[in-house]
């Protein structure tokens, strides 16, 4: 851990110690229990409209792919400059340059399907613009709730900040497991950012929410609806959180979205086996 996240984590670490979780009735934790739930700290790079860092990014904007990809089967949300992020932003073996760009549906929260995708577009390949409200995989046309949805994408620059990130979910050897969960997403609110790497977080996130994404990966793979007919596999600690939205939508308020995807996968820059869920509670 740098100084800088151990900095980051002091609020943190007070709040923990020294006052719990009143809300929920949760006194005061043991600092020896507190020091090692911090131990777990990971880093993540957190963007932001408005934000004060560098941009590095941006929420909508024109859709650029190469000629030959497909057209994307979820709507278009974001792209991401991984040479503007900080340095060592995140522990993700993530390429020094080249776009990222992420799509996903908030039309579709039932069911285990892959509800988004990623592409990755390498540093000089040469691109076309792209209708960002064109895909194949779900038709919006006559649906005006969808439409709207869609629509309320949010649009501009993402400036970037590197962040301290705790686990949102119970780990093992934690007495007081569900407590330090509680308190951390009490201290890290973040609706509306988008996050690379870090820990996955969803509402009711019991198990780890990559375990879920593992598992519907396994799934469709079975059924030949994802993975191109090659492995995957259900451990989640071959996964990893490769990205995170908490949108700020009237009608989506409290979803989330995480893009997993397998350690082998992002080493090999394999994004097109990425793996996108989302959950929404109404």
């Amino acid at each position: 851990m740098t100084d800088e996240l151990r900095r980051m984590l002091i609020p943190f670490r007070a709040k923990a110690v020294e006052e719990g979780y009143p809300w929920e009735d949760i006194p005061p934790l043991p600092a020896e229990e507190v020091d090692r739930w911090i131990g777990h700290v990971r880093p993540c790079a957190v963007l932001t409209q408005g934000g004060d860092g560098p941009v590095a990014g941006r929420f909508g904007g024109p859709l650029l792919l190469p000629a030959e990809a497909p057209d994307p089967e979820h709507p278009y949300l974001a792209s991401v400059d991984f040479a503007a992020l900080p340095k060592d932003a995140t522990d993700l073996p993530l390429p020094p340059d080249g776009h990222l760009l992420l799509f996903t549906s908030l039309l579709e929260t039932d069911g285990d399907g892959n509800c988004g995708q990623a592409i990755y577009v390498p540093a000089g390949t040469p691109v076309e613009e792209r209708d960002r409200i064109s895909w194949s995989g779900h038709a919006v046309d006559e649906d005006v709730e969808d439409q709207r949805i869609v629509a309320s994408y949010p649009q501009g620059e993402l400036g970037v900040r590197t962040e301290p990130d705790l686990p949102y979910h119970p780990l093992p050897g934690f007495a007081h497991a569900h407590e330090l969960v509680d308190v951390w997403c009490d201290a890290s609110d973040r609706r509306g950012h988008l996050q690379i790497g870090g820990y996955a977080d969803q509402e009711d996130s019991d198990p780890n929410p990559l375990e879920f994404v593992a598992q519907c990966a396994v799934r469709q793979a079975k059924r030949g609806r994802w993975g191109g007919g090659e492995p995957v596999s259900g451990a989640v600690e071959d996964w990893v959180l490769l990205a995170h939205w908490n949108p700020d939508i009237a009608g989506r308020e409290g979803a989330d979205v995480q893009w997993g995807i397998q350690r082998a996968d992002l080493a090999a820059r394999r994004f097109d086996r990425t793996f996108s869920t989302v959950y929404w509670n109404p």
